[in-house]
């Protein structure tokens, strides 16, 4: 059954309609990739709570990300964790800029080591956004298979569209597909090795203005 809105989203076969097929090969970051053999991304359903503020990962909208360390056992910030048998070593977010890579960057000045850095590939994902609705924003899919690796992707910042906590950075691993959003929500597209602290903290302070 079609909703109310659907005669004001806006889609992705919409945005990339005119886009052919991409291929992005992204090598580790400053803020710390993967090395050696990586685990698969996992399932972020089941009301499980972003280990940098506790707020539960898919009821927020924007994308989402998990990453596995190689020696380090995360703690939440904030909350317990629930389901996280078997996943020692893997901390999972609602947000990018305000939970992944702050989280990962303190991490990382510590010592700790990313076997695996996931995040929500929208390439993956058939979203739509509502027009005439006050804040746009993405949607938030926990499914394994919506996570791409972290360090191959396309980024889009200082976009209309929203992330679960304000502006956040929008992944795509068809470069193409980025740029087409930046077209239609403005915004620039950055990649993965471009993303350090200054970027996240400056995302941070436009959510506050």
């Amino acid at each position: 059954m079609k909703s109310e809105f659907d005669s004001h989203l806006v889609s992705r076969r919409q945005v990339v309609h005119t886009v052919g097929l991409g291929v992005v090969i992204g090598t580790a970051g400053c803020v710390g990739g993967s090395s050696g053999s990586s685990p698969e991304p996992v399932d972020l359903s089941g009301q499980k709570t972003d280990y940098q503020g506790g707020m539960v990962i898919g009821d927020h909208g924007g994308p989402n990300g998990q990453v596995f360390y190689a020696d380090t056992e995360p703690e939440p910030r904030q909350g317990p964790v629930q389901g996280s048998e078997g996943t020692e070593n893997l901390a999972w977010f609602h947000t990018l800029a305000h939970g992944l890579f702050p989280y990962h960057l303190n991490l990382v000045a510590d010592g700790a080591e990313a076997t695996a850095v996931y995040v929500t590939d929208y390439s993956r994902v058939d979203w739509e956004i509502p027009e005439d609705t006050e804040r746009k924003k993405m949607p938030a899919p926990t499914a394994p298979d919506t996570f791409a690796d972290a360090t191959g992707l396309t980024y889009v910042i200082e976009s209309d569209v929203m992330g679960g906590m304000g502006p956040d950075l929008m992944p795509f691993s068809e470069p193409s597909e980025a740029e087409s959003f930046a077209d239609n929500y403005g915004g620039r597209t950055i990649g993965y090795d471009d993303i350090d602290r200054s970027l996240v903290d400056g995302i941070q302070m436009t959510g506050m203005n």
